[in-house]
């Protein structure tokens, strides 16, 4: 299913086509939606034909998250309320600088806002809000990000990935300021926040009492759908990325070695583009 989902986006412009082209507020929020919720969807709907426990279908919350959580995610790719404000304000790189770091930071809050009010309805007695449950350790996360380094170093020879990052040159945000390289750094990672606590605490943690392991592929698949404007190896590989921190998630009941990973990964990247445009 991604395999097909992949191709017709690289090679038939699927997200650029059928969703970021929409010319109104509410033809892209559905345009996204559609491309999250449907491998979403028939992710958990093929495990049902194969297995014989998927019995998650009977439970309200289930069809609860399947139909809000790929809203959620929209609604943020969508979010830009507050672009008039600085749009107004600012022109050439400050505009872009600040207007690149502002939504990183308010659209973290507007996908948690939801998550937290599910917690606080659904499972505020049964668990902590999803994945803030403590470490027991950080070795096996720092030699996870160890492990990765190569294979950064290998793909920031490739001219797809040297088109994207470093995001900061590749856009045009930094002016003379070097205060401002390490804000737009660190607005960049702050969103990661978001990502791992949807992902990796609320799609794993919330649903793994109701789908038990079931949960674990359609939220890697989830995952893999917002890449779909990166480059295709990222896309790629962030299926199986997905996939190793969910069982993570699953197994600790924390999204905090996620996180280490997912920044670590996501600086690290930002390093090589670095290294190799200069």
């Amino acid at each position: 299913m991604l395999a097909v989902i992949i191709y017709l986006n690289y090679w038939h412009g699927l997200e650029k086509k059928y969703a970021a082209s929409g010319k109104t507020w509410l033809a892209g929020f559905t345009g996204y939606y559609l491309l999250y919720f449907i491998p979403f969807a028939l992710a958990f709907f093929l495990q049902w034909l194969f297995y014989k426990d998927c019995n998650y279908y009977q439970n309200g919350w289930f069809w609860a998250i399947l139909l809000l959580a790929p809203a959620f995610f929209s609604f943020r790719v969508n979010f830009s309320f507050h672009e008039y404000l600085v749009l107004n304000k600012y022109t050439g790189p400050d505009r872009i600088f600040y207007l690149r770091s502002i939504n990183w930071v308010a659209r973290v809050f507007v996908l948690l806002a939801p998550v937290f009010l599910i917690w606080l309805i659904k499972d505020k007695n049964n668990q902590p809000f999803y994945g803030t449950k403590p470490l027991d350790s950080l070795q096996p996360y720092l030699l996870m990000l160890l492990i990765m380094i190569p294979l950064l170093i290998l793909a920031g020879t490739q001219k797809d990935f040297l088109a994207v990052y470093p995001k900061a040159k590749i856009l045009g945000t930094i002016p003379a300021g070097k205060w401002q390289y390490a804000v737009y750094e660190l607005c960049y990672g702050f969103d990661f926040v978001s990502i791992e606590f949807f992902f990796r605490g609320f799609l794993i943690l919330a649903l793994m009492q109701i789908c038990g392991t079931h949960c674990i592929i359609p939220a890697a698949c989830f995952y893999c759908t917002i890449h779909l404007g990166k480059p295709m190896g990222e896309a790629i590989s962030s299926f199986f990325g997905g996939t190793l921190l969910a069982i993570i998630s699953y197994n600790t009941g924390s999204i905090w070695g996620g996180l280490i990973v997912h920044l670590g990964i996501a600086w690290l990247m930002e390093l090589a583009g670095w290294a190799m445009a200069l």
